[in-house]
């Protein structure tokens, strides 16, 4: 029992005062041995958080120095990269600077070589210019003496042939007047005897003359296409990264791209004409823009392919109208136009087509044929070969199917049916075309069979002109119907100028083969000129 109990027992107070004062005093106990057991737990609580800070300040040291051991490993790889790196630059820029330096060193020599050479031709031409002069103050004076023995000779020869130079002059100009006389007066009675008793012949003659005044450029049958590069390094980027850009190119147009040796030049190879045309356009134009890739390659491909077929289809409406023909079906039209871009025996499929239309006309008006029909079976005769690569079958059996599926009449159809005698003709209209065909086929240089005889012609034109003494050049113009001569002026007068055509013109005659008439023109000229120092 505490004090305070024994002094309120001791003093006699009463049970209740002493029940409060025991109360209170268990609460001063109990509020005491609280307070000492709560700082009893928090002092352990402080011991345990400090052990938790610790072992995290010691996890996050341990972390750190993973961190900071990785960052200066990452580092170091960098800096040993960007050292090997700047080795390298530094490296291939010392070879650079050693391979310029060489240069330099190489072209000074050669500019000193080319100086020296230059020095020494330049003392060459001051030696050859003084001999120059002196060859032309000897030639001055030959050509003086030579002009003096001239008339020397001209007064010796007056005297001993007793005949001055005009009297000369005019019995050669008379004898060959009275020559020319004869010749022309021979040639008429051989005309009209020929008009008599050989119509046909001079009918055939006159033809031909008219057909090879039309001599056309012939272009070459090919089946390749060259497309020029501004460059060769255009090369590499048509060829692309792996070949992909000269592979979309060939997979979008159906065509060959042949990249080899040949400077500054891509060769397109395919069968298809068309074809070949749109990759040379589509070609052409990806190198003008200059944006070569896969997705432009197939935009453009398709642009330029549209464009080909609008024109194609204008083509064929131009051949229509220029040949007066109407009423023809669209698909015959647009087949008509694709054969611009057809050739045969280097002859132009279009352009033989209308020549053909042309000629079966006008031989169907003369004979009181149907020539409408005529011109309109000349223009299809040939509608095959259009399509010939893509369709099995002869052009001509194509070129009937396609008049019997857009419905042309018979006539017209029997007539390209029977233009190479697969079938015997059975109508007028039909033989005039078979004959305005080889017309135009076998005209000369229409094609390339028949070109090489009609080269060979003008050559032996040319050479039997130039085989005369004062001839300084000769051109066979006009398809081999005309020859003109030029003539050195200072050898060849007016009067044996004329004497001169004559002679080429028998000579002509006498050597070779020819239809119709060829005309020979002699031209003389002096030319006089002077250089400004």
């Amino acid at each position: 029992m505490s004090i305070s109990t024994q002094l309120l027992a001791l003093s006699g107070a009463p049970l209740i005062l002493t029940i409060v004062i025991s109360v209170l005093v268990a609460l001063g106990v109990g509020i005491g041995a609280g307070f000492v057991l709560n700082k009893v737990l928090y002092n352990k609580k402080v011991q345990n958080s400090k052990a938790q800070a610790n072992k995290i300040l010691e996890d996050a040291y341990a972390q750190a120095k993973v961190i900071k051991q990785q960052q200066l490993k990452q580092t170091t790889d960098e800096i040993n990269l960007l050292k090997s790196t700047f080795e390298e630059e530094n490296r291939q820029r010392r070879e650079e600077a050693k391979r310029s330096e060489e240069r330099i060193t190489l072209r000074e020599s050669n500019l000193d070589k080319k100086e020296e050479n230059l020095d020494r031709k330049i003392e060459a031409l001051d030696l050859q210019k003084e001999k120059l002069v002196s060859m032309e103050q000897d030639i001055a004076q030959k050509a003086q003496d030579l002009e003096q023995t001239k008339l020397q000779v001209v007064a010796k020869l007056e005297e001993v042939a007793g005949y001055s130079k005009e009297q000369a002059k005019e019995e050669i100009i008379a004898r060959y007047t009275q020559e020319a006389k004869i010749d022309a007066s021979k040639k008429i009675k051989e005309i009209e005897d020929q008009t008599k008793s050989e119509a046909d012949k001079i009918a055939r003659n006159i033809i031909t003359l008219a057909i090879q005044r039309c001599a056309a450029d012939q272009t070459a049958e090919v089946t390749v296409s060259v497309v020029t590069l501004p460059s060769e390094e255009m090369k590499g980027r048509i060829i692309g990264r792996e070949g992909r850009n000269i592979r979309a190119l060939e997979s979008a147009t159906g065509v060959d791209l042949i990249v080899d040796d040949t400077p500054e030049a891509i060769t397109l190879s395919g069968f298809d004409p068309v074809r070949r045309e749109i990759a040379r356009i589509a070609l052409e134009k990806l190198i003008m823009d200059g944006r070569i890739h896969p997705a432009r390659i197939e935009e453009l491909v398709n642009k330029v392919r549209k464009d080909v077929e609008q024109t194609i289809k204008e083509t064929g409406e131009e051949a229509c109208f220029d040949a007066d023909i109407h009423n023809l079906h669209p698909e015959l039209v647009k087949t008509l136009g694709r054969l611009k871009y057809r050739t045969s025996y280097g002859q132009n499929v279009l352009n033989h087509s209308l020549e053909v239309a042309y000629i079966a006309s006008m031989l169907a008006t003369e004979i009181g044929a149907n020539a409408k029909v005529a011109k309109r079976a000349g223009l299809l005769h040939d509608i095959g070969k259009a399509i010939d690569h893509e369709v099995d079958g002869t052009h001509v059996s194509i070129g009937v199917e396609l008049a019997k599926k857009y419905k042309e009449s018979d006539a017209v159809i029997h007539c390209i049916q029977a233009h190479h005698n697969d079938i015997e003709p059975q109508t007028i209209e039909a033989v005039l075309v078979q004959a305005a065909d080889t017309i135009s086929s076998a005209r000369p240089g229409a094609r390339r069979e028949s070109l090489e005889n009609y080269i060979k012609r003008l050559q032996n034109l040319e050479a039997i002109a130039t085989s005369f003494d004062g001839i300084d050049n000769a051109y066979a113009i006009q398809a081999g119907r005309e020859v003109r001569v030029m003539v050195k002026p200072e050898e060849v007068d007016d009067a044996k100028a004329q004497v001169l055509a004559r002679d080429i013109a028998q000579k002509i005659e006498k050597e070779l083969e020819y239809p119709g008439q060829i005309k020979v023109y002699v031209i003389r000229e002096s030319r006089f000129a002077d250089t400004a120092k």
